[in-house]
């Protein structure tokens, strides 16, 4: 079973069936269903046509469900037709599916959390871990939002902003966390680029492409993690790196800053470094002072008080540190880093061992776990 051929058509699959009259909450179950279907029937008979197999399969677990319930029946008279016979054009429907999912009649956060769930492909514990929130309190959210839009027409599509974040989000997943969704987020940004002049959209498209030219050099041949300064800047991909310094400068000249340029301005700083030791922290430090008062976010804080220790000295970012909420996630780590570079190895090691243990996956607590292990081995006589 090809798992990832039914994650690519899920997205235009859910827009067919949201553009033919089905409430959104309604369509993503019919949709879930198909898929099940087709990992039951699939192996021993694949179709001619995956994607109008499903939205045949899913059209019709939509009609059976629409007219089981009472309260539906007001819609039949929109969904009394099944699909034409014959294969479904390819037609990506999936920025628009961002679009609607970001509805008027969602908040921003949760219109972000639905689409994260039902277009991104997230689970609720990785959207949680976005948002630094508990994943109950993340799943109960998402119900609330699908309650919200039930029965809804989605003919009013939501703000560039919130697909935005959503994109972001997306993108921080698939380039950090389980799943490989980075490529797919630089896709619909440039479609994003492509639709709307504005300085932001280039920005987080700008973001995404220095990011990414790192991505062969973010982990060993044994699938540990490598970090930033111990990188093969060799390996990088320059052409990628050129094309998001251009987009950047282009958006930046336009003299309207918002969050995702300046991000987009520090990894532009880390990609000119030749080398880790000559990298620009003084110029760094600024521009997460711009982004501080751009978010005000506990993570841009967080990263900032790195800053601090590499510009300042490692004393200065642990003050930066100690102003911060300690349950923040990867401020035991930070600690760690800015202790050993004080050269206080014992406490750095015991941070860097109870960091390990909050890791929120494989790779990282086993990353951590070497830190510990390579400082305790320093230490003994």
């Amino acid at each position: 079973m090809d798992e990832a051929l039914l994650r690519s058509l899920t997205p235009s699959v859910l827009g067919i069936l949201v553009r033919r009259g089905a409430d959104f909450a309604a369509a993503e179950d019919a949709v879930q269903d198909a898929l099940v279907e087709a990992v039951r029937v699939w192996p021993a008979d694949p179709p001619r046509d995956p994607k109008g197999w499903l939205v045949t399969v899913a059209w019709r677990r939509f009609l059976d469900t629409t007219r089981a319930d009472a309260a539906r029946r007001r819609r039949e008279d929109l969904v009394d037709e099944e699909p034409a016979p014959g294969p479904t054009p390819a037609v990506d429907d999936t920025l628009q599916l961002y679009f609607l999912c970001a509805h008027p009649s969602l908040t921003p956060s949760s219109a972000v959390a639905l689409t994260l769930r039902a277009v991104g492909g997230l689970t609720t514990r990785q959207i949680a871990q976005a948002y630094l929130v508990p994943e109950a309190t993340m799943a109960q959210r998402i119900s609330r939002a699908k309650r919200t839009v039930a029965g809804v027409r989605f003919d009013q599509p939501g703000d560039v902003a919130t697909v935005l974040r959503v994109l972001y989000l997306v993108f921080n997943e698939g380039y950090g966390g389980d799943v490989d969704l980075a490529a797919e987020a630089i896709r619909l940004t440039r479609q994003l680029a492509a639709a709307f002049d504005h300085p932001e959209v280039a920005g987080l498209l700008a973001l995404m492409l220095l990011h990414h030219a790192r991505r062969d050099t973010r982990t060993a041949p044994d699938g540990s993690l490598v970090p930033l300064a111990e990188q093969d800047r060799g390996r990088w991909d320059t052409t990628m790196i050129a094309e998001g310094v251009e987009i950047l400068q282009a958006a930046l000249a336009r003299d309207r800053l918002g969050e995702f340029q300046a991000q987009a301005a520090i990894a532009a700083l880390h990609a000119d470094a030749p080398t880790a030791a000559e990298t620009d922290w003084v110029q760094i430090l600024e521009w997460y002072d711009e982004l501080t008062r751009l978010t005000d976010s506990p993570v841009v804080r967080l990263n900032r008080a790195v800053a601090v220790g590499e510009a300042d000295g490692p004393r200065a970012g642990l003050a930066a540190l100690a102003a911060l909420d300690d349950s923040l996630p990867r401020h035991t780590a930070v600690a760690a880093y800015l202790h050993e570079r004080d050269g206080n190895l014992t406490t750095a090691a015991r941070l860097y061992a109870e960091a390990a243990r909050k890791a929120p996956n494989l790779a990282e607590r086993d990353h951590l776990t070497r830190q510990a292990a390579r400082l305790n081995a320093r230490r003994r006589p």
